[in-house]
């Protein structure tokens, strides 16, 4: 499954502990990450400051589901569940 652009819902839903530029705590769950543009898009891509766990993290179809706000939900839920 491909990324669906101005989704953002991987950098807002889960927390993220290693460092983030700008972030250097990496961030909460619910917190939006600096990095994410106002059309949610992130602006590290391409960028070799991009962080690991971020790299590592491919869209897929049961959690990404059909629309941005089910991602959402669905990573909210995944984050709870491990904690």
């Amino acid at each position: 499954m491909e990324c669906r652009l101005g989704c953002g819902a991987c950098c807002i839903a889960p927390s993220i502990t290693s460092a983030i530029p700008g972030m250097e705590k990496g961030k909460k769950a619910g917190e939006r990450c600096i990095q994410l543009d106002e059309n949610n898009l992130c602006k590290l891509f391409e960028n070799p400051l991009r962080p690991q766990v971020c790299l590592d993290f491919k869209a897929c179809e049961w959690i990404c589901a059909d629309k941005n706000e089910t991602a959402f939900i669905n990573l909210t839920e995944l984050e709870s569940s491990t904690q």
